[in-house]
């Protein structure tokens, strides 16, 4: 039985020990906490995972809320005008529901099951020379933990990675208590609230450990009007500027929001990092060899929404890797090409991402704008956050775009 380390419990490390647990590899896990110190913990993301990703838990039969998560059925854009009017308000409708459900509730469950089965789970922060005495008793090391000093081992790939510096000022609140939204009461969406030159506002449903919530997450343009939770350790306090920029900004969703509370003490998150590609192979001082999972060799900004279902395809093409291997070595021509076929994947996620952390050229907000009066392209922008590579076909390119709106036009 071949022996497999995966370091770092998130949502690639904890999927691919699960997937390869029951393949029938002998997998050790290795996590800085416990799965009650994360349940416990502070929140750590924004999840909202589409159709794509939550079919490789359903695959993997570790899909254990399914039936309590929010359905999102949509995901809307308005557009503020100066005024803090909305000049754009439209909604799509997702082919398949997407979810959302709080990572400390996840990861805490998944590595408990981990454990149930079998698996070895160990309970310590791993660093580069641990992994070093690791590494000689696994046929394979996988890194998916993905801050700290482990990740000085994967050098950035300057050739995928455009921006040296954080593009975004991140704020992240989980309340209960928002009142129900009326332009469509019928379902749940995600909604994004673009506000030009400032930002945006995303709110989403989630599930966590007391029930049903609402993220309220702001991506501020940092040194503007929204970067300005980098000092705030109170989360009362955090909760009452986030309620302060709804308030100015976006009325429309400050009107739901003014009598929320945070789900717990530990319901917000504040922070900002340089979206990054890495070479996904790491050299240890010994000469052996770790490869990168998830965030570790591809960290998006989250405006996107793709961080969990990226790390979901990683763990499942790096699954399907590791599996057609056979008994061959892990070794580095392997593990390159591990990385390339889910590049193939991540990489249109990459490109979109960057393009949105941009001002948004004429075409784009042609599209935006066309959302509002053709339902088809509400539905396709939408369901590009299931299937990112679909941006291809219309959202990069003037005469693309024109051509699509044209066509849609045409059939009215």
């Amino acid at each position: 039985m071949r022996k497999i380390l995966v370091v770092g419990a998130g949502q690639s490390g904890l999927q691919l020990a699960l997937g390869l647990q029951s393949q029938g590899y002998e997998v050790t896990l290795m996590s800085n906490r416990t799965a009650d110190e994360v349940r416990t913990g502070r929140v750590m993301s924004t999840q909202c995972m589409f159709h794509t990703a939550l079919q490789h838990e359903r695959d993997l039969q570790i899909n254990f809320w399914e039936s309590q998560a929010p359905r999102i059925k949509g995901l809307g854009v308005s557009v503020a005008a100066p005024d803090s009017s909305r000049a754009v308000d439209w909604v799509g409708m997702l082919d398949g529901y997407a979810q959302s459900v709080d990572q400390r509730v996840k990861m805490a469950g998944w590595m408990e099951t981990f454990a149930q089965r079998g698996g070895q789970l160990v309970i310590h922060g791993a660093a580069v020379s641990d992994l070093d005495f690791f590494a000689r008793r696994y046929d394979l090391v996988l890194v998916s933990a993905g801050k700290g000093e482990l990740v000085s081992m994967f050098g950035r790939d300057a050739s995928r990675s455009p921006y040296a510096a954080p593009q975004r000022a991140l704020a992240v609140a989980y309340v209960h208590g928002m009142g129900p939204r009326p332009e469509h009461p019928g379902f749940d969406a995600v909604r994004c609230n673009l506000v030009p030159g400032v930002g945006e506002l995303f709110v989403m449903p989630t599930l966590t450990n007391s029930g049903r919530a609402d993220i309220l997450f702001w991506e501020g343009v940092p040194g503007g009007p929204l970067d300005v939770f980098q000092g705030i350790k109170d989360p009362d306090e955090h909760l009452a500027v986030t309620l302060e920029l709804l308030e100015r900004y976006l009325p429309w969703e400050y009107a739901r929001a003014t009598k929320v509370e945070l789900t717990d003490a530990n319901g917000t998150l504040a922070g900002r990092y340089a979206p990054t590609v890495r070479h996904p192979i790491g050299r240890l001082p010994s000469g052996g060899l770790v490869l990168g999972v998830g965030d570790v060799v591809v960290a998006n900004d989250p405006i996107t929404g793709q961080g969990s279902n990226s790390a979901s395809k990683c763990a499942a093409s790096y699954l399907a890797s590791i599996v057609e291997r056979g008994d061959e070595p892990f070794d580095e021509q392997w593990m390159q090409a591990a990385f390339d076929r889910y590049w193939h994947t991540a990489r249109h996620v990459t490109k979109w991402t960057n393009a949105m952390l941009a001002p948004p050229p004429e075409h784009v907000l042609n599209i935006i704008g066309a959302a509002g009066k053709f339902q088809p392209i509400a539905d396709r922008f939408a369901n590009g956050f299931n299937d990112p590579s679909d941006f291809e076909n219309f959202f990069y390119e003037p005469a693309k775009a024109e051509a699509y709106l044209g066509e849609i036009a045409a059939r009215v």
